[in-house]
């Protein structure tokens, strides 16, 4: 089957959930990658979103945290503060997924402003509950389309802190957990180089030259020995993703394109 790189893209993230793992979702692209790997390799992922649900299993992709699809499929629904204080600070979430306007070599997240923050070029939908979930989740996924204006040398601002400036930067701040282990774009999947924390590219998805990536980075991406090839997607996985986002826009009263 033909697919899109935004496909592959939500495929790939897809993948990286463990079954059986607890994840924290993000709205957006976190969501719809956490939401088909529930439906396909993860079936038994525990997904909790900020609002409170436990367990989510919506049918169609929610609006916001407060979409009341989460929490009428959810295997229960908790106070916000039970969420961070007992599942998230008290070391229960398995990975914390992610999205982000701005990323740097680090793995640090803008979601705040780009631009001057008194006098932002864009005003950015903020931090929600990012820093937290990135700080203390046992690991991050990040998941974004690349180009060199959200891939960054230096962020404008950041929101929510990955490996700092690298080496043991996050252990020095005491921050617990492995921070970003995987960012996953249109175009590739880069993760933590050991030592360093820098990310480097270690898969190209089908079709995608190392120039591509270069030109859609704006600090000097560098590549890791071994560069492997992201397997495409499968049918089901492909008809999976597409029943979902079919669903969501009729929900929504969308064009099929914009779930």
């Amino acid at each position: 089957m033909a697919y899109s790189t935004n496909e592959m893209m939500t495929v790939a993230a897809a993948r990286r959930l463990k079954n059986g793992s607890v994840c924290f979702v993000g709205i957006g692209l976190p969501s719809k990658a956490a939401n088909l790997a529930r439906l396909t390799s993860s079936p038994d992922v525990v997904l909790i979103y900020e609002s409170g649900p436990i367990g989510a299993k919506p049918s169609v992709l929610p609006l916001s945290i407060g979409d009341g699809e989460l929490a009428e499929t959810a295997d229960t629904v908790v106070p916000t503060g039970e969420i961070f204080r007992y599942w998230l600070q008290g070391g229960r979430i398995d990975v914390g997924f992610l999205g982000a306007a701005q990323v740097d070599r680090f793995g640090n997240i803008n979601t705040t402003v780009v631009g001057d923050y008194h006098q932002p070029k864009v005003r950015l939908p903020g931090a929600g509950g990012a820093p937290e979930i990135a700080g203390s989740a046992k690991s991050v996924l990040i998941i974004l389309k690349q180009s060199a204006r959200s891939f960054v040398d230096k962020l404008d601002f950041i929101t929510s802190v990955g490996h700092g400036e690298g080496g043991d930067s996050r252990k020095r701040l005491g921050l617990p957990g492995a921070g970003p282990v995987g960012i996953i774009t249109d175009l590739c999947i880069m993760e933590p180089e050991e030592g360093t924390h820098e990310f480097v590219v270690t898969a190209l998805h089908p079709g995608v030259t190392r120039e591509q990536v270069t030109a859609a980075t704006g600090w000097a991406i560098r590549f890791a020995e071994q560069v492997s090839t992201t397997a495409e997607p499968t049918e089901k996985e492909l008809t999976a993703l597409r029943d979902l986002e079919a669903r969501t826009a009729a929900a929504h009263g969308q064009a099929p394109g914009e779930a």
